[in-house]
């Protein structure tokens, strides 16, 4: 475990599954708007960390993955030290961090094809390791390629449970956390690998699970209770759905990565809203990290635009916040209780804040 201090830059189970027919997509007219906000940006201690999505405890750290460098890292805002930590048998893929309750960190370690558990109190490791996928080889019929199941992002339930999505296994998995036994949800009838791309996970206030598969241009629900898969197909031309997150009135919100447009869903009429953010067109991808704010509003980490952007439900009105290091690539955003946001510097590899 490594302290350091930053430079402050103006820093198994089968499932029953239910296609849902394509929904029409409906258009909102928004008047962009811009302003200024105070940021600071804080440089990682190495160059090139691989900055992933990021979570806040209830201190107020920011944890996030660095996946280049192979650490699972917190910065303290208020001593402005960065902690860097090698968890067992990583492989430098920590791709999503998520805060418990008790301030316990979990994660998803993609390439080492584990859940993990921090507990920072204790300096202490857990992990749950999950299935190895074989599956022939495309190159070469005579070959077998091993493969891990490849955990993605990770939400909790009302009592505690861990799910997160598995790329690889095109599968949901839940961990109970009072026995340690992971179920698995395939998200197609026939079993299939690397062909849906599970990537987001959220769990509505209904304690329904929502996820988005990157590689197909759906939405999908899954009922707990009964296993039950439901299926929403985005109209129109593929776009990646990246995050996703359930709002308090079960309204269901996703960012798509090829396109600057952050998406509703709403499950009772079945529609898609899609809201166009303004876009100059010169930055690669689209949006992907979002939070949504105790006021409704949601926050968007705008990856092409180089900007943090509001997005105000009321008035269907983005305004945009741009960033202070140019091509930095924000990738994840989160809050903290002061409403200060936090996000990930991909490209500029440095935490930034900002308050609006």
């Amino acid at each position: 475990m490594f302290l350091t201090a930053c430079n402050n830059s103006n820093p198994a189970t089968t499932n029953s599954l239910s296609a849902a027919t394509p929904i029409a997509s409906q258009s909102a007219n928004l008047s962009p708007s811009k302003a200024i906000g105070n940021f600071r940006e804080y440089d990682l201690p190495q160059a090139k960390s691989g900055l992933m999505r990021p979570a806040i405890d209830h201190e107020g750290r920011i944890w996030f993955g660095e996946m280049n460098q192979n650490y699972l890292a917190s910065f303290d805002p208020s001593t402005q030290m960065f902690q860097q930590i090698r968890p067992p048998r990583a492989a430098f893929g920590i791709m999503t961090v998520a805060i418990a309750p008790d301030d316990t960190v979990w994660f998803s370690e993609q390439y080492a094809n584990y859940i993990g558990h921090y507990f920072p109190d204790t300096h202490q490791f857990q992990t749950y390791d999950l299935p190895i996928l074989k599956t022939p080889d495309p190159s070469d019929n005579k070959n077998t390629l091993t493969l891990p199941s490849a955990p993605n992002d990770i939400a909790f339930d009302a009592h505690g449970n861990v799910w997160f999505a598995e790329m690889n296994a095109d599968a949901l998995g839940m961990l109970d956390i009072k026995t340690g036994q992971v179920k698995h949800y395939q998200l197609s009838p026939q079993k299939s690998i690397q062909a849906l791309a599970p990537y987001g996970i959220t769990i509505d206030p209904q304690g329904m699970v929502w996820f988005t598969e990157a590689n197909t241009n759906k939405l999908g629900r899954l009922d707990p209770r009964t296993g039950a898969i439901r299926l929403y197909t985005l109209s129109g031309p593929n776009d990646p759905l990246m995050e996703v997150a359930s709002d308090t009135h079960s309204m269901i919100w996703a960012t798509t990565f090829n396109q600057t447009i952050l998406l509703r869903f709403d499950p009772v009429k079945e529609t898609f809203t899609p809201y166009h953010a303004p876009s100059s067109g010169h930055g690669e991808g689209g949006m992907y990290g979002l939070v949504i704010a105790p006021d409704g509003n949601i926050w968007l980490a705008a990856t092409s635009e180089n900007s943090i952007a509001r997005f105000d439900v009321a008035t269907q009105r983005f305004t945009s916040y741009q960033i202070p290091t140019q091509g930095s690539v924000p990738f994840g955003i989160v809050m903290a209780k002061d409403h200060t946001l936090w996000f990930t510097e991909s490209s500029g590899n440095k935490i930034g804040m900002l308050q609006p």
